[in-house]
C-alpha cells in the first residue's frame, strides 16, 4: 500500500505556478489607474496589485517584470523591474512600484525602467498605435539574489533572470489610445 501511495504521489503533477491581479485579468484592458501619467497619458501610474501561487520547488528568490514587446523601439519597453523578492512572498500590493514610498519587502530592488528612473511606469503607447501588450511576469529563481546594481537596465536584469530561472508565471493585458 505504501508503494502504491508513493507511486501515485510521484505521478501527480505539481501545482501550477500562476499569477493573478485584482486590477485586470489575462487578455483584458489595463485600467486608467495603472496607466502612465506623462507623455500625453493622464493615468494614475499606480502599479497593479499582484498575487501568485507557490513557486516551483527550489525557488530561492523571485522577481516581477512588466514588459511591452510592441513598443516602437526595436527592443520593447521595460515598465517595471523588481528583483530579490523573498521566495515566500505571494504578491505585491497596488502601488508597490512607487519608488518614493517603499513598500517592497526588505532586500527587494526596483531597477531602472525605460522611462529612466526605477519604479513602476505604466502603459502609454503612442496615440493611434494599435493596443500594446503588457506582459506581467513573476520569475522563480534558483539564486538568493541577483548581483546587480539598482541602476541595472531591464535588459541586463532580464538576461540574469533567464540565466537563473526555475519557472515563471505570466498574464498579458493590453492598452491602447
Amino acid at each position: 500500500m505504501a508503494l502504491l501511495t508513493a507511486l501515485l504521489l510521484a505521478a501527480s503533477p505539481a501545482a501550477a505556478f500562476e499569477l493573478h491581479s485584482p486590477d485586470f485579468t489575462d487578455k483584458s484592458p489595463i485600467p486608467e489607474r495603472n496607466v502612465f501619467a506623462g507623455f500625453g497619458c493622464t493615468g494614475g501610474n499606480q502599479s497593479p496589485a499582484l498575487t501568485w501561487t507557490a513557486p516551483p520547488a527550489g525557488t530561492r528568490s523571485l522577481a516581477v517584470t512588466i514588459y511591452d514587446p510592441d513598443a516602437p523601439t526595436g527592443s520593447g519597453w521595460w515598465h517595471w523591474v523588481v528583483f530579490n523578492l523573498p521566495p515566500d512572498s505571494r504578491g505585491l500590493p497596488a502601488g508597490a512600484g512607487d519608488a518614493a514610498k517603499p513598500t517592497l519587502p526588505a532586500g527587494a530592488m526596483q531597477s531602472r525602467t525605460d522611462f529612466g528612473p526605477s519604479g513602476y511606469g505604466g502603459p502609454c503607447p503612442p496615440q493611434g498605435d494599435k493596443p500594446h501588450r503588457y506582459i506581467v511576469t513573476v520569475h522563480a529563481l534558483k539564486v538568493d539574489s541577483l548581483p546587480l546594481p539598482a541602476d541595472a537596465s531591464g535588459a541586463m536584469v532580464g538576461f540574469n533572470l533567464n540565466a537563473a530561472s526555475l519557472g515563471k508565471a505570466t498574464l498579458t493585458a493590453h492598452y491602447g489610445r
